[in-house]
């Protein structure tokens, strides 16, 4: 085993049970849900606010985590804190509760945005896909344990088993390297990555929402069958994990086309959900279907996620950013799922308004699948033309013809372009004015038919010898 390997395998392990800690206690975890109903208290109030909290968490770990050094403090303390909040719930209900779970939240969600820093430094590029299945079939596969613990023994059994992995986590993130590698995730300029980073955060939050709508509609109707649920309901959302890991590693498959196979899946689901019964063969023909779906979509936005980590941007910030989005879907599909449940909708309208959701899901994958193509490919093209020798450079713009359509001073701007600057960046290297450059690239723009950044370097980079 390679160290490079070693050092991914650490890392897969770290956050996996980490993960586990936080899917089957913290996180609409059955363990919470089972200590909540023992005691008589309110359910949705205490999950609620818990989301609340590992939503902040996992925001302000994104903006204050800066250096892979910063990052393992914070999976260590983030993770001890949350094992001595876990501590009360061995007792009798108590007003402890509440606020360690806040607590324990917020923490675990700084923890969690940490280690994208770790995702960036342990993973190349290119084979990110692989660390993000893994870690989602680990900890699922952890958490369908802990939860056959809490059904078959009890819910501080369950508890237990719980810190125990947080524990196992905290001594894999204490064997993490902390070497500081900020240096290198301070690149070039970002400014051409908001964009398909803000369409990928819309994306998952619309898509997440019907996640709520799971645990607040789909999953309450079939309570009665609590035997079942408890091993088989993640089942179908590991192995669509696993299979799309193996066909994405192997054949290097795009990922937006298995995207509309889970619409589909999604589609059939709830249109299942409404024509069929509650019986058992039921359950599975629907939950297979959902979080078959759910598997698909959430790998396709996690390695996304991965990949994007290299583009300029804080990789704790990046991670951070894309997790609360998913965290922010589940929160407002758990509400509109609670005033579905309090209207007493039929099924029948529930599926129109999961369709619904569906349907603005499926309008936003092109531009979405379009601008991440071309974010992708301007970066390895950018990576490629910074590798060049000064004349190298110089041949790849006297290649095109455009070139000769440009000013002087705009073939100046272009080539800090292609360099990846921001504006602020290029107005400090040509001596000019912010607004100048502004202007200079709505021309180069314009003069090369291209509308942003990742369409102008992927232009004249393509053909680079």
């Amino acid at each position: 085993m390679t160290e490079q390997t070693s050092v991914r395998l650490l890392s897969v392990a770290a956050f996996s049970f980490l993960s586990a800690y936080l899917l089957s206690f913290l996180f609409e975890g059955q363990v919470l849900y089972a200590l909540l109903d023992a005691n008589g208290l309110d359910v949705q109030s205490y999950v609620l606010s818990v989301i609340i909290a590992h939503f902040f968490g996992l925001l302000s770990g994104g903006f204050l985590v800066t250096s892979l050094r910063q990052a393992k403090r914070v999976l260590l303390i983030g993770s001890v804190f949350c094992l001595l909040t876990g501590i009360p719930f061995f007792f009798p209900a108590s007003p402890l509760w509440q606020p360690a779970l806040l607590a324990a939240g917020f923490a675990l969600g700084m923890a969690i945005s940490a280690w994208g820093f770790y995702l960036h430094a342990c993973t190349p590029s290119g084979r990110r896909v692989r660390t993000c299945a893994d870690v989602l079939i680990l900890s699922n596969l952890l958490m369908i344990s802990i939860n056959l613990v809490s059904l078959h023994i009890s819910s501080r059994a369950a508890l237990l088993f719980a810190m125990l992995c947080l524990a196992a986590g905290v001594g894999f993130a204490w064997l993490l390297p902390h070497a500081d590698k900020a240096e290198e995730t301070r690149q070039k300029s970002v400014g051409h990555v908001k964009r398909p980073l803000l369409m990928l955060v819309l994306f998952i939050v619309v898509i997440t929402i019907n996640s709520g709508l799971m645990y607040q509609v789909i999953n309450p109707a079939f309570s009665h069958l609590t035997g079942l649920i408890s091993w088989y309901w993640a089942l179908p959302y590991v192995t669509a994990i696993a299979v799309m890991r193996g066909v994405l590693v192997k054949f290097q498959c795009r990922r937006a086309t298995f995207l509309y196979i889970a619409m589909a899946m999604m589609i059939a689901a709830f249109l299942m959900f409404m024509l069929l019964g509650r019986s058992a063969l039921d359950y599975l023909v629907v939950n297979t279907l959902m979080l078959g779906s759910m598997g698909i979509f959430d790998l396709f936005w996690w390695s996304m996620i991965g990949e994007m980590l290299g583009l300029g941007l804080n990789p704790a910030n990046v991670f951070g950013i894309g997790l609360s989005a998913n965290v922010l879907g589940v929160w407002l599909g758990g509400i509109l799922g609670v005033g579905m449940t309090s209207a007493a909708l039929a099924d029948a309208e529930v599926t129109a308004i999961a369709l619904t959701v569906v349907c603005i899901t499926l309008a936003i994958l092109p531009p979405l699948e379009k601008q991440l193509n071309l974010i992708m490919k301007s970066h390895a093209h950018r990576d490629a033309y910074e590798r060049m020798d000064l004349e190298s450079q110089h041949n790849v713009l006297s290649r095109s013809a455009v070139v000769d359509l440009l000013t002087d001073r705009e073939q100046d701007v272009l080539q800090q372009l292609l360099e990846g600057k921001s504006n602020r960046e290029i107005a400090a290297a040509l001596f000019i004015t912010e607004s100048t450059v502004k202007t200079h690239v709505r021309n180069i723009f314009s003069k090369c038919d291209v509308s942003s950044r990742a369409e102008l370097i992927s232009s004249f980079l393509k053909h680079q010898a």
